[in-house]
């Protein structure tokens, strides 16, 4: 029975602080929403799939991929539009835009099933990572995936960040 959501991207970790913050938070089940599940440069390269299932199998952390929970093409082009518009880089945005908001909404979250995401999880699922790459949560659909998940669930949630 799940009884704690975080959230957890991978920019500003290093690799061992990545997975002593998971250690720290208890996690025993890490859900990858990414749609491409590799990041650019050798910094993160821990995160990369294969190099996470790896490491998170070492630590006894089930791995899910979430690939349906991940936003389309169209959907991250309204916010590259809109972070273009203001001028933000995408590792300097700290909010998604309402336009990759309402997009999301509309197109995973309205049949977005909370009961459902909790029952297709391992059986001895207590506290689960919800992942993406961004550093802060508010500038990514983890964000909002977990907002769905409180109301829908009841469950607290926590974001963790890299320490500064």
């Amino acid at each position: 029975m799940l009884t704690k959501i975080i959230t957890i991207g991978v920019y500003g970790f290093s690799a061992e602080g990545f997975f002593q913050a998971l250690r720290t938070a208890e996690v025993d089940t890490f859900c990858d929403l990414r749609a491409r599940r590799g990041v650019r440069g050798s910094t993160y390269a821990f995160a990369n799939s294969r190099r996470l299932q790896d490491r998170l199998a070492q630590m006894d952390i089930a791995y899910v991929h979430r690939k349906d929970l991940a936003p389309s093409k169209d959907i991250r082009q309204r916010q590259y539009a809109e972070d273009k518009a203001n001028k933000i880089a995408k590792r300097k945005r700290t909010e998604l835009g309402s336009a990759f908001k309402n997009a999301y909404a509309e197109a995973v979250l309205s049949d977005f099933d909370p009961r459902s995401f909790s029952d297709e999880l391992p059986p001895d699922a207590r506290v689960v990572a919800l992942f993406c790459v961004e550093k802060e949560p508010a500038a990514c659909h983890r964000s909002l995936v977990a907002h769905k998940l409180q109301q829908g669930l009841d469950l607290p949630v926590e974001h963790i960040m890299p320490e500064s």
